[in-house]
């Protein structure tokens, strides 16, 4: 009976030394157990760019409230147990291509660089991000009676796109 066990031990020895550290989704988090709520006030801009800070804001709120099942509020009260933060420190629109029969650009690509701060009661900071850089493109319309300005929709998506990579940031500490 010794002899069976041995092998049986090593190997299990072996496989414990070996793990890969892997984890389930949600095993890791930069979120200590006890927070309950999260206050996540109107991000603040540094651009020129009209109504992008509420928009992202809004996605971070909506993916936050989706995900977890923490309170979130949008103010900034003292009785939440983490504050997220964020800054829009840049936002540029470039043309990407050009229609040579019209000669004006008819794609652009938006850039958004933004800081995230999330910090407990304390204000320990448990989470940042000074540089998250999203890119969305948009087709514009030369044709003036069917013209749709794609700029906010294509702020919209890049904002979708944010909230969900800082909410897994934060959810799974990657």
């Amino acid at each position: 009976m010794r002899r069976s066990a041995v092998p049986i031990l090593l190997s299990l020895t072996l496989f414990a030394l070996t793990a890969c550290g892997y984890h389930s989704v949600g095993a890791a988090s930069h979120l200590p157990p006890g927070v309950r709520t999260i206050s996540i006030p109107v991000f603040a801009t540094r651009s020129n760019a009209y109504r992008t800070e509420t928009v992202m804001t809004t996605a971070v709120v909506r993916e936050f409230a989706t995900r977890t099942r923490l309170r979130v509020t949008p103010d900034n009260t003292a009785d939440a147990d983490t504050t997220l933060k964020g800054t829009i420190l840049s936002q540029t629109v470039a043309p990407l291509t050009y229609n040579s029969q019209t000669q004006q650009s008819s794609s652009f690509l938006i850039t958004i660089v933004v800081s995230v701060t999330l910090s407990d009661r304390d204000g320990r900071v448990l989470y940042e991000n000074k540089n998250y850089v999203f890119r969305q493109q948009y087709q514009s319309t030369t044709d003036l009676p069917t013209f749709l300005e794609e700029n906010p929709a294509a702020i919209e998506r890049l904002s979708r796109d944010f909230a969900k990579a800082l909410v897994s940031d934060v959810l799974e500490g990657f």
